[in-house]
């Protein structure tokens, strides 16, 4: 035994000295997250969804082509006129749409303790440092009180204190105090932007450089500018049936665009847009600046999405209460360790993935309470898609609304609105038609506008006795998933499954 002690001595001053060398702890080898979002952004803004686009926007390419580009990803769907509002449940919460903490299912189908498995609360016992930037309002306030460090304010000027550099700025300053201390504590930081949610006041330069102004005069059209953005392909001067949500503020009431749909007003929009975009992604650049001389962009994945898409113009509508593809898709870029730089996946992915995606990264246990499904196998190329079916919903207007679902190259938008005035069905064939072109996109007046002459098989299927079978297989399945998710309501041409639609409250007003 007295020979065995030395040796165990020497052994243990091995291991000190070793230790004290190498002084890594798992905290400091588990990686930062830095999520990104967006105020309404189409992913057809990028360039990395549509090459088309006039949008510069260096630093978000940087991350695409240094990361993957996710082809199809949404945000589900609302019940509310403000779609952010649970957008911004899903993401913090990782539950589907009518399984939130607010809405007609709150109380059946949500636990009470939600905040409690939110994102920050989450994050917060594995033992990571939280920090929030991004818009007041239209959010989950009790999720988002518990971020560490927080500073939120609703920034849509066109001056660094009163636009995105202001958002830009407290990551900013949050990171160099990091490095000041010597915090060595893995990060999640929740960088959001105000913008390019309207209004659109975009700094004077870079409205400039797209051509647009920051138009306020209803009685005159802003004027022409050859540098502002084309109309998009499936402009339309008006939808061809009510959207129906009367009076809803996207459609009649942003500032500048009011209920105009003329050629001047929508590429001046878009010219705005464009503005608020770039200004936004020059904020992203400086903070990837940033990590990079800290030395921590290496051990940071980065995730890049908006809440929900914008039409502006397309099919004739402003906002984001539609389920076309330019507003029901979101963009989603992920750049980080183990992602081979310039891949794609089709992912097939909700917002709501995104929790149970970065607990998956950060290797943290995912709390009990999620319902989306973790896309880290995508984002590693060991499987192509999440899920093969997709769902929508918009009912923020008149009941029971909107529903799409999607499967494959096949889409089916469905309407009920305004009282049962309006029932329409559309069929796409994405594969052919990706801009969902209607019979109205092959109106010559339309087409002198766009520049773009659709195909004839690219419009509605719906009525083509051709597709019947697939029409019927299409409503089939929106039902079922319909069912599936505990959608409260039921279109005119479904089965009522014997359900009692919830009551349409009007909700209170915010005192001022």
């Amino acid at each position: 035994m007295r020979t065995l002690i030395p040796w165990s001595v020497g052994v243990f001053a091995c291991i000190v000295g070793f230790v004290c060398d190498h002084p890594a702890t798992a905290a400091e080898e588990r990686p930062n997250l830095l999520f990104i979002l967006v105020d309404d952004q189409s992913p057809f803004d990028l360039k990395v969804y549509n090459p088309d686009s006039k949008l510069d926007s260096p630093s978000i390419d940087r991350l695409a082509s240094e990361g993957m580009t996710i082809d199809q990803a949404y945000h589900m769907g609302s019940f509310s006129g403000a779609v952010c509002t649970p957008s911004r449940h899903m993401i913090m919460t990782g539950r589907t749409v009518w399984h939130l903490p607010i809405g007609p299912g709150k109380t059946r189908h949500c636990p009470p303790d939600i905040a409690e498995n939110s994102m920050a609360a989450v994050f917060n016992r594995a033992g990571y440092d939280t920090m929030r930037t991004c818009k007041r309002g239209n959010s989950y306030e009790k999720a988002n009180a518990l971020f560490t460090v927080r500073h939120d304010a609703t920034k849509r000027g066109g001056t660094e204190e009163s636009g995105s550099a202001w958002h830009g700025k407290q990551v900013m300053d949050y990171l160099q105090q990091r490095q000041a201390s010597a915090d060595t504590d893995p990060f999640l930081i929740y960088f959001g932007f105000s913008h390019p949610h309207d209004t659109r006041d975009g700094t004077p330069e870079l409205l400039d450089k797209y051509g647009a102004v920051n138009h306020k005069n209803r009685s005159e059209l802003p004027a022409a500018n050859p540098k502002q953005p084309q109309l998009p392909p499936n402009y339309l001067p008006e939808h061809p049936f009510h959207h129906g949500h009367p009076g809803l503020r996207d459609e009649v009431n942003v500032s500048g665009v009011w209920e105009r749909r003329d050629e001047r007003t929508i590429r001046n929009e878009l010219g705005r847009e464009f503005a608020c975009d770039e200004n936004i992604d020059i904020q992203i650049g400086r903070v990837l600046e940033q990590l990079e001389a800290m030395g921590e962009l290496d051990n940071t994945y980065i995730i890049y999405t908006a809440d929900h898409g914008m039409a502006i113009g397309r099919h004739g509508l402003q906002g984001k209460q539609n389920l076309y593809e330019h507003t029901w898709r979101v963009p989603l870029i992920v750049k980080g360790p183990g992602i081979a730089p310039g891949s794609r996946a089709t992912g097939n992915t909700y917002l709501l993935d995104t929790l149970p995606t970065l607990c998956d990264l950060a290797g943290i246990d995912p709390p009990e309470t999620l319902e989306g499904v973790s896309f880290k196998p995508v984002l590693e190329g060991k499987q192509e898609t999440l899920r093969d079916t997709l769902y929508g919903v918009y009912c923020g207007g008149t009941k029971p609304g909107m529903r799409c679902v999607r499967r494959g190259d096949w889409k089916l938008i469905k309407y009920d609105v305004l009282n049962g005035q309006v029932h329409e069905t559309q069929l796409f064939n994405l594969a052919e038609n990706p801009n969902e072109y209607l019979p109205q996109h092959h109106a010559s007046d339309v087409i002198e506008l766009t520049g773009v002459k659709p195909q004839p098989q690219q419009t509605n299927l719906a009525g083509d006795a051709k597709y019947a079978d697939k029409l019927k297989e299409m409503e089939a399945l929106l039902l079922a998933e319909m069912r599936r998710l505990d959608d409260p309501y039921r279109l005119w041409d479904q089965p009522d499954d014997g359900l009692q639609p919830p009551q349409n409250v009007k909700p209170k007003r915010r005192k001022r």
